[in-house]
């Protein structure tokens, strides 16, 4: 779903960074002047530093339109919701993934609105995986993002520690939105195993339906 958001918070900062080297070069400070700071060190006349920020303006507003628009590439959108065939396709690879390697899962697929569209449960797959499993797949679909991405944003703590606080999130590897022509169409949820291994099994149904 194109660059990572580190890669693309690296952008930002070095437009902006960019941004404050030519406010220096300028003569024109970037920080709020108070009586304790005394004058600019690097002040200008009048009508050149005017000129200046008038181009620090239009550097920095590039800066912003920037960081607008790599936060709207980020928001996936929804498409049209997943059909029953492709929920039982997606359904079908995740367990053919399961089976291949001996876990016991229960699957979900929801559409773009968290409802139930197909679930199936293998047989001595622990009996919280059927509401777990739901939960992935709803989190995945309502929150357009891998349940992983809350699950390592808890696990780095500080501001991350919110994911637990919102209605529906999911905060454990095996979620992921279904995507079809890069639009959101629902989500599956895996659950059985560790959680690396139900995601695992939850990509083998998204690589079935994108493959159409």
């Amino acid at each position: 779903m194109g660059s990572s958001l580190s890669d693309d918070g690296d952008k930002v900062v070095d437009a902006l960074t960019t941004a404050q080297e030519h406010a220096r070069d300028a003569g024109v400070s970037m920080v709020a002047p108070s009586p304790s700071h005394g004058p600019c060190p690097y002040q200008k006349p009048p009508a050149e530093a005017s000129m200046n920020i008038r181009n620090l303006a239009a550097l920095a507003g590039g800066a912003v339109a920037l960081a607008a628009g790599l936060a709207q590439a980020q928001v996936p959108q929804y498409g049209s919701n997943v059909t029953l065939d492709q929920a039982r396709k997606a359904v079908a690879a995740a367990d053919a993934e399961a089976r291949k390697n001996g876990w016991p899962m229960a699957i979900a697929v929801v559409d773009t609105s968290g409802q139930l569209v197909y679930f199936q449960r293998a047989d001595n797959t622990q009996t919280a995986s059927t509401a777990i499993a739901q939960d992935k797949a709803v989190s995945a679909a309502m929150f357009r993002r891998p349940t992983k991405v809350m699950q390592d944003a808890v696990a780095g703590g500080g501001a991350g520690i919110r994911f637990l606080n919102l209605r529906g999130a999911s905060t454990v590897e095996g979620g992921l939105p279904l995507t079809i022509d890069g639009k959101i169409i629902g989500a599956i949820g895996v659950s059985g195993a560790a959680s690396d291994q139900d995601g695992q099994c939850a990509k083998a149904g998204v690589d079935a339906v994108a493959a159409k």
